[in-house]
């Protein structure tokens, strides 16, 4: 008999004190809720410090509310100055920063807000920031895996590499981003800067046709190539007058293609001038240099005419 009663007690106080729990459990839940309300009023208004200071309030009372780590890593990160970088209360936001964009991306089960705090959380690791590019790739690498085939989390791996001088993990990078997305012109635009700052000018080209035999009624990407051969030959002075010639000719006709598309492209019908005066610089005969000349006169006045005309009608 003694023994039923000390268990009936027993259930008694478990009874009640998992009421309390229940109860203090819902009041943090209000209180969180409430503070939210208030902390996100606060970021709107730009008051990152109270604001700082409410969604703590909100992440106390409930851990569970991953989207306030969210904005308490913004808020924290609003109020860090790079230009003040080095004091020890600066530096601390950036640190809170950091903690709470990690603990959103660790939480969060929407994949969208998950995706902006790690893209958050690479930022902050930046040259402006903490400048530790090396804590910043297992993070895009997390990224890769949430999104195999966003070709901008490649783009940035790439540059990462590519700006500790690892070129050829960078091109693997970016050759990774247009196996996943073959028809997307900035895969090759990427490409092609990419190459362009390592001087493999072949390479550059081959890039820009490939976007332009995915993008063939699209004007701008011949343009982009006729500007690039224009570049090339205008400005290498490494080059001999034969290969200037190639790339003026090859440029010419990618602009006429621009053109074909597009006739009052003003754009290629000034690059097209500067390609027929790079030309007349490289022949001898004058008939033929005062014929190219007066050709990219006419151009260059037609491109005017467009402009003026476009702009009078806006």
């Amino acid at each position: 008999m003694q023994r039923r009663f000390k268990a009936a007690a027993l259930i008694v106080v478990l009874a009640a004190f998992s009421s309390t729990l229940v109860g203090c459990s819902q009041l943090g839940v209000l209180k969180a809720r409430k503070a939210f309300k208030e902390a996100n009023v606060l970021y709107q208004q730009q008051d990152y410090k109270r604001a700082a200071e409410r969604y703590e309030e909100v992440v106390a009372n409930d851990p569970t509310l991953s989207t306030a780590y969210f904005y308490l890593g913004n808020s924290y990160d609003q109020l860090f100055k790079p230009s003040r970088k080095g004091e020890a209360q600066n530096d601390e936001y950036l640190k809170k920063a950091i903690d709470n964009y990690r603990k959103c991306a660790d939480l969060e089960k929407d994949p969208l807000m998950r995706k902006r705090s790690l893209e958050y959380l690479v930022n902050a690791y930046g040259p402006d920031k903490m400048a530790d590019p090396g804590q910043a790739v297992p993070i895009i690498e997390e990224m890769i895996k949430l999104e195999p085939t966003e070709p901008t989390n490649y783009f940035m791996l790439a540059t990462m590499y590519e700006n500790a001088g690892n070129y050829d993990v960078a091109e693997q990078q970016l050759l990774k981003a247009k196996e996943m997305r073959p028809n997307s012109s900035d895969v090759y635009m990427q490409l092609a800067g990419f190459y362009n700052r390592l001087g493999e000018f072949d390479k550059t080209m081959q890039a820009l046709d490939d976007r332009a035999s995915k993008e063939p009624t699209n004007p701008e990407a011949f343009h982009t190539i006729a500007a690039y051969y224009w570049e090339k030959a205008y400005r290498d002075f490494r080059l001999k007058d034969a290969e200037k010639m190639k790339y003026v000719e090859l440029g010419l006709q990618a602009e006429g293609k621009a053109i074909e598309l597009k006739p009052d492209y003003s754009e290629a019908l000034t690059y097209k001038g500067l390609l027929l005066r790079t030309k007349a610089n490289l022949i001898k005969d004058p008939a033929q240099q005062a014929a190219l000349i007066k050709e990219a006169d006419k151009l260059r006045d037609e491109a005017i005419d467009i402009r003026k005309r476009k702009a009078g009608g806006q």
